[in-house]
């Protein structure tokens, strides 16, 4: 039996063999078409784990035949990136195509890491492949990132999944010698989440503890193994996603201390701090909202702060922040209203501003009736002035529902109180 994990054994080497990302290396699609011409430039890919960025750099090295180098951004530093580029410069003669530097996980590279990027890749010495998952907008710095072009990654469709199963199952040399049959997919679809190496990672673990030559890939099959095995299916860092998930669930569930736990999960893996904050930033409008304003405010500051201390001390910033969020009130109700004005935006297009609300700089503008008959609310007692601000077509739509927190419960007061029923409110 192979020592290697089907995943490796399974890895493609030429875009024909690769599965999913058709906008980039389909027939005639932009990646393929720059590679194939052999002129190629600095970029960054950007997507979910498991969908092909590392393999995708492999590949285009072995079309080009350059020089590659490769640099984990979790266990390298300055001095590792200074060697290699030395290295690169030595294989860098004369009219001779750069090497190409590839990078994983560039999002965890700091501003001096990249800075000592930055040289090589304006001159040429190298050209870089960045993968990351997280937004190269917020993680890589501008110099550098002016630099490279950005190249988004998707999610593998299920299509895409079933394909690769297929494949491996036919083609590979362990498998091909056991007789295995899919009778079921639900399951195997959704522990791989789009992702090509942890669906492949699960078919190996079936393959292997069923211990038989006839195996049976059903639902229950699958997440009896991976209940069994589960340390062996995270880790190889696959529990990135789980873990946050879980953090973010405990939160909105108001379990601080799962959220805790989860936390000191994602810290003891060595975690980027600044991810953690991040997603916390975003929990706090959309899980707790106007139910708890200060929630945004605080989770706001975490992020600063954590940017400026560092590890081990914000460690104790994010404990705090969590433990707040997950004893917060929650409310999803202005996550619900722009999703919901949005969908109504699509539907009815760029419906006109009623007349009386638009802005009126020139005299003609006054003359045919932009602003007549606005009322400024503050010359009215309350400071409200019962006035139509929607356009005619979807008068009395409501998008906004406060939910029954104390705080929408007193919105939901001062709303009835106001608009008399208009908009449901009552």
């Amino acid at each position: 039996m192979s020592s290697k994990p089907l995943a490796e054994r399974m890895r493609p080497i030429n875009f024909d063999s690769y599965i999913g990302q058709k906008h980039l290396i389909g027939e005639n699609a932009v990646l393929r078409k720059m590679v194939e011409s052999g002129n190629i430039h600095s970029m960054i890919f950007w997507g979910p784990p498991g969908v092909g960025k590392t393999t995708l750099a492999n590949i285009i090295s072995n079309i080009l035949n350059r020089p590659f180098f490769s640099l984990s951004a979790i266990n390298s530093g300055v001095k590792d990136v200074r060697e290699v580029i030395e290295k690169a410069k030595s294989k860098h003669f004369f009219d001779s195509p750069a090497p190409i530097l590839f990078i994983d996980e560039i999002h965890r590279f700091s501003k001096s890491q990249q800075d000592s990027l930055l040289g090589a890749v304006e001159k040429g010495t190298v050209v870089l492949i960045g993968a990351t998952t997280e937004n190269p907008s917020f993680e890589v710095i501008t110099p550098l990132l002016s630099r490279c072009q950005v190249y988004i990654l998707k999610s593998l469709e299920e299509i895409d999944l079933l394909d690769l199963a297929k494949r491996a199952i036919e083609k590979d040399i362990v498998l091909k010698k056991q007789k295995i049959n899919i009778e079921e997919t639900e399951a195997l679809l959704r522990f791989s989440g789009g992702d090509a190496r942890k669906l492949l990672n699960i078919i190996d673990l079936v393959s292997t503890s069923l211990e038989k030559d006839d195996v049976i890939i059903n639902n229950k099959n699958v997440v009896d193994v991976l209940q069994q095995n589960i340390a062996i299916y995270d880790k190889g860092g696959e529990q990135h996603y789980d873990i946050i998930s879980a953090f973010i669930k405990s939160i909105r569930g108001s379990d601080p201390n799962a959220a805790v736990y989860y936390l000191a999960r994602m810290l003891a893996g060595g975690e980027d701090i600044k991810f953690i904050a991040r997603r916390m930033v975003i929990l706090a409008s959309e899980d707790i909202g106007i139910a708890n304003p200060n929630a945004l405010l605080l989770a706001t500051s975490c992020f600063e702060a954590i940017s400026m201390i560092g590890m081990p001390e914000s460690r104790i910033i994010l404990s705090e922040i969590a433990v707040y969020l997950a004893t917060s009130p929650k409310s999803n109700s202005t996550y619900s209203a722009i999703d919901a004005a949005l969908a109504l935006v699509e539907q009815t297009g760029d419906l006109p501003v009623p007349l009386h609300l638009r802005n009126a700089p020139t005299k003609l503008m006054k003359k045919i009736g932009y602003g007549k008959e606005y009322k400024y609310a503050h010359s009215f007692e309350n400071n409200f002035v019962d006035l139509e601000f929607l356009p005619d077509k979807i008068s009395g739509t409501c998008l906004y529902t406060p939910q029954t927190t104390a705080k929408e419960k007193e919105i939901l007061a001062f709303l009835a109180q106001r608009w008399k029923g208009k908009y449901g409110y009552k």
